[in-house]
């Protein structure tokens, strides 16, 4: 196991990689720590919440609601737990965001970590400490900044994931690469996501390379007031796709990807979009879908991202380097 600390304004993050599960009991005590998980994950790994105090809750995106913030609290205070208690999400992005999020706010706030079970997770939603729930159709409206005491990666625990859960992390990884790692583009496109499925050195790697990466981004603009901004690129018209078109998230992020690469050409000159959109196909996302244009637009200046009647979007200069421009609403209005 390799430990890696970043130092956060009011948090040290300890990233345990190459870790397994059972390494928990070495910095958690089990009878004052809760794991939070869900009903898929529990049952592909059951052995491993054996004598841990667990809440299990329904799975999917439409369940990282206020009702089920509730549900957790409501059994967190039956198991009769204080301050000094930690909470653990064990699952995906849902399940990371909802326990940050309750960890914040039940009783002020408790220590709270994460062992990602997915790719997309351990690659980038269980990084950053943005942690919270939607709001009908609105994705993340409420919620906090805090960072968790660490993240432990244990790679094996991918080995249950459905192709499409795959191919889901690897639209992240593609943004990482697009918006500051050209060598990571250039290696991406040697590569498939079979290569890494059966060499779990290689998997490792990128991985590491990529959770770091973030948290390097996240570290110099934690509560995004600049360059932490660059990490929505694909994001502004994906979330606004993503509920509407029952997209997951990755493929939401890949069609905005390709979007963002076509407006990036149009408006400041980038002429990568075809490398971009190969490499996004060569993963098995998506690049376009059919969808209703007013409820997009509706859903998109509702984006946290905007700013009077503009609004923040990430762009490309060339593959590897990105940049936040402001769009005037009319422009994206247009554009989409």
């Amino acid at each position: 196991m390799q430990t890696r600390k970043v130092s956060f304004s009011r948090q040290t993050t300890n990233f345990y990689f190459g870790a397994t599960f059972s390494d928990i009991k070495n910095f958690s005590s089990q009878k004052t720590t809760v794991l939070i998980t869900d009903e898929n994950v529990f049952a592909a790994h059951k052995k491993l919440f054996k004598s841990w105090n667990v809440i299990v809750l329904d799975p999917g995106e439409e369940y990282k609601v206020q009702a089920t913030v509730d549900s957790i609290i409501q059994q967190l205070i039956e198991m009769k737990a204080d301050r000094t208690w930690t909470l653990i999400g064990v699952g995906g992005g849902v399940i990371t965001d909802m326990t940050g999020y309750v960890a914040s706010v039940f009783l002020r706030g408790l220590s709270f970590g994460f062992v990602p079970t997915t790719l997309l997770g351990m690659v980038d939603a269980a990084i950053g400490g943005k942690n919270g729930i939607d709001v009908g159709l609105f994705k993340n409206m409420v919620g906090t900044i805090t960072q968790p005491s660490f993240l432990l990666y244990d790679v094996s625990l991918l080995k249950t994931l459905p192709d499409n859960e795959w191919y889901n992390g690897f639209a992240e990884i593609i943004k990482h690469a697009a918006i500051m790692d050209a060598a990571m583009f250039k290696e991406l496109e040697k590569r498939s996501v079979s290569f890494f499925q059966k060499g779990k050195p290689a998997l490792q790697a990128l991985v590491q390379r990529n959770a770091l990466l973030k948290a390097k981004v996240v570290k110099e603009d934690e509560f995004e007031k600049g360059r932490r901004r660059l990490l929505n690129f694909g994001h502004t018209l994906g979330h606004a796709l993503e509920k509407q078109c029952e997209l997951m998230h990755g493929e939401a992020v890949a069609i905005g990807m390709a979007f963002a690469a076509k407006l990036s050409g149009d408006l400041i000159g980038f002429k990568g979009a075809d490398r971009l959109v190969r490499l996004i196909e060569q993963y098995h996302l998506p690049v376009s879908t059919h969808y209703d244009k007013e409820k997009a637009f509706h859903l998109l200046v509702s984006d946290k991202k905007k700013e009077g009647e503009q609004i923040n979007f990430i762009l490309l200069e060339k593959l590897g380097k990105a940049v936040s421009k402001k769009i005037s609403l009319p422009e994206i209005y247009k554009a989409i």
